[in-house]
């Protein structure tokens, strides 16, 4: 299904939500590449075009910097659950839920770095779609998370896809074809297959 139906969809299930006090939150989940952010994106886009103040919150940005994954043997796991700040990510989203106005880090792909406090949710704003790779692993401490949300959301795309996409993804970084392929195959591909084998069921699946 493409983008646009996936989000119109989406957008239609976030609006039918029950309504409640203060904020509501949708986590949509997938493997690298699944096309989280673009939906995501869009989604936020749609809910504010309908008068429904909406943001998006990328988990990406409580990526650790690579100088203490590398303190940590971890730089070449670089995108798996252990290498995020779970602990900021998870009393930002409690500070998020709260109502609290909140800055969050985001995520420079094209620098490998979080900058901090680089986007802003306001106190107004009702609705918040948050994306990310392990929003709903399930293993501890990623279960913790599950109370926070108001739907489920996870995009469903075969791993031939999703290999395709993260290649093409390193070769538009400046990598040759044999460097992008080595790239994708020694690390997000199997954090691929850990978010695609060690996700919780979701209220709603896309493909």
């Amino acid at each position: 299904m493409s983008i646009q139906k996936n989000a119109d969809r989406l957008t239609k299930e976030i609006a039918a939500l029950p309504a409640r006090q203060g904020r509501t939150l949708v986590a949509i989940a997938g493997a690298p590449g699944s096309g989280k952010s673009t939906l995501a994106e869009t989604v936020v886009a749609l809910l504010n075009a309908a008068g429904m103040a909406a943001v998006m919150m990328p988990m990406d940005g409580f990526h650790l910097d690579n100088r203490l994954l590398e303190s940590k043997g971890l730089l070449a796991r670089k995108g798996a659950p252990e290498t995020f700040d779970f602990g900021g990510l998870e009393a930002a989203l409690h500070r998020v839920r709260a109502g609290d106005q909140v800055f969050l880090p985001v995520f420079d792909r094209s620098r490998e770095i979080a900058i901090a406090a680089a986007t802003e949710i306001q106190r107004d704003t009702r609705f918040v779609v948050v994306e990310g790779n392990y929003l709903l692993l399930d293993e501890p401490p990623w279960t913790a998370l599950a109370p926070l949300w108001d739907m489920t959301v996870f995009l469903d795309v075969p791993l031939v896809e999703l290999e395709r996409r993260l290649i093409s993804r390193w070769i538009g970084f400046g990598y040759d074809m044999s460097t992008a392929r080595a790239k994708a195959e020694s690390n997000d591909l199997p954090n691929a297959r850990c978010v695609t084998a060690g996700s919780r069921a979701a209220d709603l699946v896309l493909t």
